[in-house]
């Protein structure tokens, strides 16, 4: 596997492919958007892999974070309507009620929350649409004071902030938290400090730690830090684990001013995964499913590219990285996957199912349906929308 230097781009892959145009990436997005609708016309239906399971899971819920992105690039009557749909059905409540204390279960309220906001700049915004969430997120809160006084919050233990034990919970919960700080609710401070702690105490207590801060990049849970290696002899990090913690802070840096408390390490932490990702990219401009060992189920994959290219997207044009060295692999690697896996039809290929390791939902090809189909979608959205915006800023 060749290595992308972090030298300027004369180390770059010889492989060469022209900027696309924003026409393009739409036209790709959509084309995606339409094959899944095709494919899932009642947006209420639940879903059946192994079992059932409600259309308000996480892997339907990031699925709507991109289609929401789309929605507001976009809009096109059907998806809207598809989404509206969506929401009302489950009347804007996550997964299991507004109890839960499980990320996966309240990763559609980041959907339900853009969805508010939308309506709220068009003047029909309904507090049915806001307050599940609002209960879901007071529910994270300490419990021994609704209020978080600076004398409780001295008080946090184990309890109110250790349920972020893998570090996809980081994107399915996180920017929950940090959306109702940007809505400036009454207790907009009291979400991004709960936001920050949880996602401090997976950060550096969790196992250890699950962010190894000398390679800048993430161990998915306690189960695979050190002794734990690759059949290489390698630290294990998961490719679309450590997409997950990369979107969570992209999301969360939208959501805050940056002199907000705990901006600065959000950005210092975005910055360092940059860094270890450029280093690990494969000569076609994937990623393997195994950042550091191509041996251990090695080959280009969708989600956890995708997730990298809308960090690096979001990163250049919000001047946190050079647009002279990231720009060119971040369009490389968007026309890469959409030659690669983007079928005529909408079909996406290359996506690793569901699962927390490379050996999981293998084999990735070309023509293989994931267990689910729903959340590779969703970043496909995600990075293909920070695509276009980037495109767009620079034709102004």
């Amino acid at each position: 596997m060749k290595i992308v230097s972090l030298l300027p781009f004369l180390c770059l892959p010889l492989i060469a492919h022209a900027q696309p145009t924003p026409a393009e990436v739409l036209e790709q997005l959509h084309r995606a958007n339409t094959y899944f609708i095709q494919q899932h016309p009642d947006p209420t239906l639940p879903t059946f892999v192994k079992k059932e399971r409600p259309s308000n899971l996480w892997t339907r819920g990031v699925y709507f974070e991109g289609l929401s992105a789309l929605n507001r690039l976009d809009p096109q009557p059907q998806a809207v309507s598809y989404m509206n749909q969506w929401a009302n059905f489950h009347q804007w409540t996550p997964r299991n009620g507004t109890t839960t204390r499980d990320a996966d279960d309240y990763c559609c309220c980041q959907a339900y929350l853009e969805m508010y906001e939308d309506s709220l700049a068009l003047g029909r915004a309904s507090d049915t649409y806001i307050q599940p969430t609002i209960e879901c997120m007071d529910n994270l809160l300490d419990p021994a004071s609704a209020d978080l006084t600076p004398a409780t919050k001295a008080r946090y233990s184990e309890s109110s902030i250790g349920d972020w034990t893998w570090i996809d919970a980081i994107q399915m919960g996180l920017p929950v938290l940090t959306h109702l700080t940007r809505l400036q609710l009454a207790a907009a401070n009291e979400y991004a400090e709960q936001g920050w702690r949880m996602y401090q105490y997976t950060r550096d207590s969790i196992g250890g730690g699950l962010f190894n801060a000398e390679e800048g990049l993430w161990w998915r849970d306690a189960d695979f830090v050190p002794p734990y290696t690759s059949p290489a002899g390698t630290n294990c990090y998961w490719s679309r684990g450590n997409g997950w913690v990369y979107a969570a802070l992209v999301r969360a840096m939208e959501d805050l001013d940056p002199n907000a408390l705990h901006y600065q390490q959000y950005r210092d932490d975005f910055l360092a995964m940059t860094e270890a990702l450029l280093k690990c990219q494969r000569d076609d401009y994937f990623w393997n499913v195994d950042l550091l060992d191509e041996t251990n189920y090695g080959g280009p994959e969708l989600t956890g590219t995708a997730l990298f290219v809308y960090g690096m997207a979001w990163g250049v044009s919000h001047q946190l990285l050079p647009a002279e060295t990231y720009a060119p692999i971040i369009f490389d690697t968007w026309n890469a996957m959409t030659e690669k896996c983007l079928h005529a039809n909408g079909f996406l290929g290359f996506v690793q199912g569901t699962g927390k390791e490379p050996k999981d939902s293998q084999p990735v090809g070309y023509d293989i349906n994931p267990d689910f189909d729903d959340f590779g979608l969703g970043c496909f959205l995600l990075a293909g929308c920070e695509v276009y915006q980037l495109l767009e800023s620079r034709t102004e």
